[in-house]
């Protein structure tokens, strides 16, 4: 009976979540959690307050006291029953404690043991788990079940790669995020644009001799392949071969970057001149910077205070000493020296996309899924 009520509620759940989900979110009921702060992927890849918002409407949907729901997949478990899909996207989005995660893990197991050899169709349960170990700030448990070969092929998509890699490097957990970088590459799940971001910067932040071998290893492999490598992986990639003193390599890098009009490319820019002994170049750049007559409404270069010190330190008692110091001092008076460091400017948080709200009415007047002629309001616990 109890196994009956757990399927039951788990189907209500999918049929009518959508008037809750709305009157939760005008209401203003729902407070976000985040445990930590986000260094490089946007909300629009994490998706963390999206999946909360979720749970919350879940947990507004469920009769009864949480527990019973877990007590019941547990008895399934010991009894060797079979773990519906929809029962356990349900024991998913109840999850609130360390405690939870143990079971919804087994529960995953369980699960992947009796349909290792099927299809999952459209929903993805990886991506899902990642996010309740990125909220609950699990990344040892998301590391451990990542990488655990009796789940190969339950985590067959980057996303859940990346939001673990993300989690790792928000905690500073460098060598464990580039071994789930090689985990990844290992299982044969594609590189996309994210990847390559976290894992330079991930390198990057290492600054070792390996570090930037497998940075350089994975640019090459992915130029080779056409896969699209964004501007700020290679902005990582540039900083890492500037700190490993490998100035040629790193504007050859710097040569892939298709538009280099971005804050973070001049900084970087101004610094590889520097490092080439290209001092003059490097008062040009500051000067035409200095002298830009864009609009007032664009926001004029900026640079970093780091980037600064380096430059005068390298033309102190030298030739171009003077000039140095009358346009560093032209730039700050004009606000265009930031206290940022340069690693403030790589380490950081990409705005989201905002999706064009006609966008969003036709998906709400269309009422139904073009791709799967399914009712879109049957998404809410999909990926």
């Amino acid at each position: 009976m109890a196994l009956r009520g757990l399927s039951c509620c788990a189907r209500f759940v999918l049929q009518h979540h959508h008037a809750v989900l709305r009157g939760a979110v005008q209401s203003g009921c729902f407070r976000c959690r985040v445990g930590a702060k986000r260094h490089l992927l946007s909300e629009d890849v994490v998706k963390l307050q999206d999946f909360q918002q979720r749970k919350l409407a879940v947990a507004h949907q469920v009769s009864g006291p949480k527990s019973h729901y877990f007590d019941t997949v547990n008895q399934k478990m010991e009894k060797n029953e079979l773990i519906l899909k929809d029962e356990l996207k349900l024991l998913l989005h109840l999850c609130q404690s360390p405690e939870d995660m143990v079971t919804a893990r087994n529960a995953i197991y369980r699960y992947h043991e009796e349909n290792r050899n099927v299809a999952f169709g459209e929903f993805r349960f990886g991506p899902l788990f990642m996010r309740l170990c990125y909220e609950l700030g699990m990344e040892d448990m998301a590391v451990s079940t990542l990488t655990d070969r009796t789940l190969k092929g339950f985590f067959s998509d980057g996303t859940s790669f990346n939001i673990a890699i993300d989690m790792l490097f928000t905690k500073g957990c460098y060598e464990e995020a580039l071994e789930v970088v090689g985990e990844m590459k290992t299982q044969g799940v594609p590189f996309n644009k994210d990847t390559f971001t976290l894992a330079f910067a991930t390198c990057y932040k290492l600054n070792t001799l390996k570090s930037y071998r497998i940075c350089l290893a994975l640019m090459e492999e992915g130029q080779t392949k056409g896969t699209l490598i964004p501007r700020h992986a290679y902005c990582c990639a540039v900083a890492l071969a500037l700190k490993q003193n490998d100035t040629e390599r790193a504007q050859s890098i710097y040569s892939h970057i298709m538009s280099t009009d971005s804050r973070l490319c001049q900084n970087l820019r101004v610094l590889m001149l520097v490092k080439a002994g290209s001092i003059k170049d490097a008062v040009a750049a500051l000067t035409t910077a200095l002298l830009s007559k864009s609009s007032v409404f664009v926001r004029k270069p900026e640079f970093s205070q780091e980037v600064v010190d380096v430059l005068k330190e390298a033309s102190a008692d030298g030739p171009w000493e003077l000039q140095v110091e009358q346009v560093v001092r032209r730039l700050q008076q004009a606000g265009q020296v930031t206290a940022q460091s340069m690693d403030d400017l790589l380490c950081h948080t990409p705005s989201g996309k905002r999706r064009p709200l006609g966008i969003l009415e036709e998906v709400r007047k269309r009422g139904n899924s073009r791709r799967t002629m399914r009712p879109l309001r049957s998404t809410l616990l999909s990926e």
